[in-house]
């Protein structure tokens, strides 16, 4: 199904790549600043859009409400988010915890709150529909407890979908089908996937994955193909396998770099086929890139691991049907400075940076497809926002230093790039570890 090699590798040995030529109901009135929560906090000395520092010992009387630990998440389409957040409150003070859903697709982004009569812990996590209701998954003892949550004029309704019984569960990226939420409850020797909101009778085991699982990646737009990251029962390296959700969970491998290596799905995008991939098999962890279905090999441009940062992606630019090197990819940086944004095309051969709004949800965010990145942010000022970024282009002489305040090193010397191999793809596991030569 994909690339599952290593450009210049060798069989069977890790080494290191050659990066190669670069390249619901009723809708309601949006809620104002006094009704709305305010972001949380941002980190020491990040940085907001106009690339300075967040100011620190500012005096004020009420604090910023802080984040909770589980992510903003956006529904497949960007249409809706929602997260955890508490009402700002004196420092030091206990603060409630409630969901809070965010309208993205109309003229102006507003918050909507969805507080019930007792507020919730802040390991609850919440997944938003495309109908604008709202997943909620609670602890309860040794139970995950899941309800559905919508407004109803001044109050919050609530939908109880019932319950499964395990220590822990992990819910997954929203459905593109935007109807279905599925959870994963992983052990050592089999993880369950269950369908835990769009069944028919409440939660539904619709998996058993033999190994440990993690992650979870969508690689078709009807939701029927997953991705999940898996270790063997008995040990070994993770491998990014594809379960087949309308036939019984059927596995079958779909990153295989070199057999020792932990091959990872971060992120896929299905108009496309592009895959953006974390592997050891370059003899450490290294973020790269293939196309689903393609015979060529997994690429570790040197851009991508710019000095003393952390690079994640988190958005993908749909739309560029057999495309893929000309895909945008937005990633989150993490460094000293704080959180901001990376932009990347395959194609490009550059690492763009730059500065995030202040209060921005680090990792949260969606292309058009057009190009243009969404940034959902929340400050003390603005309770609900999202900042748009045309993708930059890549003409122009590569720089050669950067930061957070704009374009960015962490660059690759430029080549001269030859044309994709045209060759037919081949089975999963059998790509091969050269590129083949073309014909004179």
């Amino acid at each position: 199904m994909t690339a599952c090699a290593i450009e210049g590798g060798t069989a069977g040995a890790a080494t290191t790549a050659d990066p190669g030529p670069e390249e619901s109901g009723e809708p309601e009135e949006p809620v104002g600043a006094e009704d709305a929560a305010a972001e949380a906090a941002e980190p020491e000395g990040a940085v907001s859009r106009e690339g300075a520092a967040a100011p620190e010992g500012a005096p004020a009387p009420w604090a910023e409400a802080p984040r909770a630990p589980g992510a903003f998440t956006l529904t497949a389409d960007g249409a809706y988010g929602a997260r955890l957040t508490a009402a700002p409150g004196v420092p030091g003070e206990q603060r409630a915890w409630y969901p809070e859903r965010w309208t993205l697709d109309g003229p102006e982004p507003y918050a909507v709150p969805l507080p019930l009569h007792q507020p919730e812990e802040p390991d609850a996590q919440v997944v938003p529909l495309a109908d604008g209701r709202v997943l909620i998954r609670r602890r309860v003892a040794d139970r995950q407890m899941f309800s559905l949550l919508y407004p109803t004029g001044p109050a919050t309704g609530e939908l109880a979908l019932g319950a499964v019984e395990c220590d822990g569960m992990v819910l997954l990226p929203p459905s593109p089908d935007g109807s279905s939420v599925y959870g994963l409850s992983a052990g050592d020797h089999s993880s369950l996937l269950w369908l835990v909101a769009g069944g028919a009778f409440g939660p539904e085991l619709v998996a058993e994955v033999p190994g440990h699982c993690s992650g979870g990646v969508w690689l078709d737009r009807a939701g029927r193909i997953l991705a999940l990251d898996r270790q063997s029962p008995g040990g070994g390296p993770v491998k990014a396998v594809a379960v087949d959700l309308e036939r019984n969970g059927e596995v079958t491998p779909l990153l295989q770099i070199t057999p020792a290596s932990d091959d990872r799905l971060l992120l896929a995008d299905p108009d496309s086929g592009l895959l953006l991939i974390r592997s050891d098999a370059p003899g450490h962890d290294r973020l790269g890139w293939g196309v689903l279905g393609s015979c060529l090999p997994v690429r570790f441009p040197e851009c991508l691991r710019p000095a003393d940062v952390a690079v994640t992606p988190f958005a993908v630019q749909p739309g560029q049907m057999l495309m893929p090197e000309s895909c945008a990819v937005a990633l989150r940086i993490d460094g000293a400075a704080g959180s901001w944004v990376g932009v990347w095309r395959p194609q490009g051969r550059r690492l763009h940076q730059l500065a995030a709004p202040e209060g921005w949800s680090a990792g949260a965010g969606y292309w058009s497809r057009d190009g243009v990145l969404h940034l959902p942010y929340a400050n003390a000022a603005t309770p609900c926002a999202v900042a748009r970024i045309e993708a930059p282009g890549d003409d122009g002489p590569l720089p050669e230093t950067g930061g957070p305040g704009g374009d960015a090193g962490g660059t690759e010397p430029s080549a001269a790039v030859t044309p994709p191999v045209v060759c037919k793809p081949v089975p999963l596991g059998q790509a091969p570890l050269h590129r083949t030569a073309s014909p004179g």
